[in-house]
């Protein structure tokens, strides 16, 4: 019984110091930041760019970084991995975009260089960009000759038509002008200022926001932000919250000599076995960084953490089944491989670098 209760304790005290050094400077602002991106940008608007008669600079470019725009973890970008493969995008693209719509995810990102330091955070970035346009290129090569008949069925019209729903959306100009004093907002709450500065700051930033609200937007289209904030706020604040708890509990209740000769330092099997954990766990969005602090804090390498950040939000074993079933088991086994070796390697080289 005290064993469980100390355990519960450090789950406590946990969510009191996330609660207390992350939630209004870092939390907030990213959900309002994400709110506004689903709302200016129109998703519609990036899925046509994934037909196989696209660029590839343009289709891949697009896919590697939509999870930005998009904001989904592993299961929920399904539906919409299913919905521009079956109308004909090209299996590369798809891939890319399957990979890194939950892989790259604003918040995520924020999150993991605010809890786990900006070079992690930079690192997921730039790494999961990366190797989701080399996932995706390696499965058009292996799967060439599908993709072929399959670009010959969208030819003569059975398929994706890129021109098909594509919500306007705001321009590039308001968008930005829009976006800017939100990021601004966010920047300002990791620079340590002095309350006063900090709220001088806030208050400048918020002026702006509003002028640039009245100039630009629409009452309903502010509506809209605002909804679109809270039902990010509501669907992920409470798991986020039970995330952060257990991995203070679990930072008590395992030893930590089993992380450090498990997953501490930056070997091989470390990297494998980090990736493994990753791609059959299930992260709810953000539920990863909070258990993935606790893990380094117990001993877990940089280049395994890393490793689980870039395979955990992409793949989990409901997701496996799920791509099972849209691309079929050969092409999903290839896919779930070629992720557990990439972030892997990944891994390995971050680590080696640090």
């Amino acid at each position: 019984m005290e064993h469980f209760f100390n355990a519960f304790l450090s789950g406590y005290h946990e969510l009191l110091e996330y609660l207390d050094l992350h939630l209004l400077t870092c939390l907030v602002p990213a959900f309002f930041i994400a709110g506004g991106i689903a709302v200016a940008v129109s998703s519609a608007a990036v899925l046509k760019y994934f037909g196989p008669a696209t660029k590839k600079c343009v289709s891949y470019g697009v896919a590697s970084v939509s999870g930005t725009v998009l904001a989904v973890c592993s299961c929920t970008i399904l539906p919409l991995f299913a919905g521009i493969y079956r109308k004909g995008s090209g299996i590369g693209p798809a891939i890319t975009f399957l990979y890194a719509g939950p892989a790259i995810n604003l918040l995520a990102i924020v999150f993991t260089a605010r809890l786990l330091g900006f070079e992690l955070g930079v690192a997921r970035a730039v790494g999961a960009v990366l190797f989701s346009i080399v996932i995706g290129l390696v499965m058009a090569v292996l799967y060439r000759r599908e993709e072929a008949a399959r670009a010959e069925a969208v030819a003569a019209g059975e398929g994706f038509n890129p021109a098909a729903g594509t919500a306007a959306g705001k321009s590039l100009t308001s968008t930005l002008v829009f976006l800017g004093p939100l990021v601004a907002v966010l920047l300002a709450g990791s620079l340590h200022l002095s309350l006063f500065t900090y709220l001088a700051v806030l208050a400048v930033l918020l002026a702006i926001l509003v002028i640039v609200l009245k100039l630009w937007f629409t009452g309903d289209e502010v509506r809209e932000w605002l909804r679109e904030t809270y039902t990010l706020g509501r669907l992920i604040v409470p798991i986020l919250l039970v995330g952060v708890f257990l991995a203070g509990a679990l930072k008590y209740a395992v030893p930590h000599a089993w992380v450090a000769g498990y997953v501490g330092g930056n070997s091989l099997s470390a990297n494998l076995i980090a990736a493994m954990i990753g791609a059959l766990m299930y992260f709810s969005t953000l539920t990863e960084v909070p258990i993935i602090k606790a893990l380094t804090e117990m001993g877990m390498g940089k280049g395994p953490a890393l490793a689980l950040l870039l395979a955990g939000p992409a793949l989990s074993l409901p997701n496996m089944l799920v791509i099972r079933k849209i691309i079929g088991t050969q092409k999903a086994l290839v896919y779930i491989g070629l992720v557990v070796l990439a972030a892997t390697a990944t891994g390995m080289l971050f680590g080696s670098l640090r």
